[in-house]
């Protein structure tokens, strides 16, 4: 059991680059939860058009995570290894990889977005609920799509920053960001301060503007403050990038990428499986999702230390550092995310009573939020361990054991389930997501035989 608990100044350590982390995700999911519940307070078709939506939004925003997660794996061990060079190669190839993503994305969102919101609309003995739940959608996707290019600036530099060890300029833009958010979103949606109540698409305003923020500031004071941020002089001093370079980014990023969007795709596509159970699946989904962000921070945030130490670690040769490192990250994790996931249970009953929605919704959404309790301890270790596999350029089977599982099980288990038996939403959710345990099993064997610790910047 020691290995599994570190010294004060590893816990020291890990705090100084989790606590940023954490904190930013903390108030964004908060603000996110206070916004739902807003929107929650219009009524069931807004909050159920607006949900669909973010799901597709949701796609997006993982995919651009995905493109530049390969490049994000050479930043932290470049950086580890010193090579300034070498991280604004990495930067320029997020810069791309960012634009081809946009590019595509307003294409299918334009020519396909009707369509994409239609895959969730089933409730055949309400016509008009659809009808209604459709034509929220279609309006608050339409603003919401001005936000794709600043979001996706704001990650091309809020990623490098902190796989350079530079937590805070990005935490404190998503605090700028969230608190706009959220008093545009009080501002807009219910018509204060003498403007018009937008409802739904007041919601989608006030993201849209807390985006422009956050890029603005993350991209100014990146640049301004050049002795704090030093590694940014030169990000455009070229637009060239190394084949070599080129072609290993490309090689371990494509696969994460394909992962990523494997991952994204297959999220909605299990919710587009939970909605063949009507409309009340999908709010009490909605639901569910806002209150599993919040108390799921703490596995989200850890995700991205792993990278972070690990990488650099690896990247400066301490192999045998970054292998205990990273069994004390894991346990810490897991620790406080089993604290986490008791105070969720407990909550379960009192959250979705915030929504102004019918009882069975918040009745379901009470039985989906106590399943995510249950799972969340082992969801913590997943998520870290696919970030420690990650981290030493593993790709193909951080792919396997994430995107590959969801497509060879979870998602052929949700399809059959939902479309060919009369389960009930309920034990239908808990059955998909205790597909978690046989995963667990899976990334714990593949840490133990610790092939992923590699040093793939050696030789650059």
């Amino acid at each position: 059991m020691g290995k599994l608990f570190g010294t004060k100044d590893f816990y020291k350590n890990t705090m100084h680059i989790a606590v940023p982390i954490v904190l930013q995700n903390l108030i964004t999911a908060f603000v996110a939860m206070l916004d739902n519940i807003m929107v929650g307070r219009l009524g069931t078709a807004p909050m159920s058009g607006v949900a669909i939506v973010n799901q597709l939004i949701f796609v997006f925003n993982v995919v651009i995570f995905g493109a530049l997660s390969g490049a994000g794996i050479f930043c932290a061990q470049f950086f580890g290894k010193k090579d300034i060079e070498g991280v604004h190669h990495c930067f320029r190839f997020k810069g791309y990889a960012a634009l081809i993503v946009c590019m595509v994305a307003f294409g299918i969102f334009i020519h396909s977005g009707d369509s994409l919101i239609s895959l969730y609309l089933h409730d055949s003995g309400n016509t008009s609920a659809l009808k209604e739940t459709l034509s929220y959608a279609q309006s608050y996707l339409n603003i919401m799509l001005l936000g794709l290019v600043p979001f996706s600036i704001t990650q091309i530099y809020a990623s490098t920053l902190r796989e350079c060890g530079h937590m805070r300029l990005p935490m404190f833009a998503g605090i700028a960001a969230v608190i706009t958010n959220t008093v545009l979103n009080y501002i807009l949606i219910f018509g204060k301060l003498g403007f018009p109540a937008l409802g739904a698409d007041g919601a989608a305003i006030a993201t849209v503007i807390s985006r422009f923020i956050e890029c603005g500031i993350t991209v100014i004071v990146t640049h301004i403050k050049k002795a704090e941020y030093p590694y940014a002089v030169g990000f455009y001093k070229s637009p060239k990038i190394p084949l070599r370079t080129t072609k290993l980014i490309f090689a371990k990023g494509t696969l994460l990428f394909i992962n990523e969007f494997l991952w994204a795709t297959g999220t909605a596509t299990l919710s587009q499986c939970y909605s063949y159970r009507g409309l009340d699946a999908v709010a009490a989904i909605n639901i569910t999702s806002t209150i599993s962000n919040l108390f799921g921070i703490v596995f989200h945030a850890m995700g991205s230390v792993v990278a972070i130490i690990i990488g650099q670690l690896l990247g400066a040769g301490k192999k045998e550092e970054a292998v205990d490192t990273n069994t004390k990250l894991i346990a810490l994790a897991v620790a406080v995310s089993s604290g986490i996931a008791v105070i969720m249970a407990l909550l379960s009953g009192v959250f979705p009573m915030a929504y102004n929605t019918e009882p069975a919704v918040r009745t379901l959404a009470m039985y989906f939020i106590l399943t995510n309790a249950l799972i969340l301890p082992v969801q913590t270790f997943c998520h870290t361990g696919y970030f420690s596999i990650r981290a030493g350029g593993k790709t193909g089977t951080a792919l396997l054991i994430d995107g590959g599982f969801m497509y060879a099980l979870v998602i052929p288990l949700s399809f059959v389930l939902s479309r060919f038996t009369g389960i009930p939403a309920a034990p239908l959710y808990l059955i998909v997501q205790s597909m978690e345990f046989i995963k667990s099993v899976v990334i714990f064997i593949i840490l133990k035989r610790k092939k992923w610790v590699r040093n793939i910047v050696e030789n650059i």
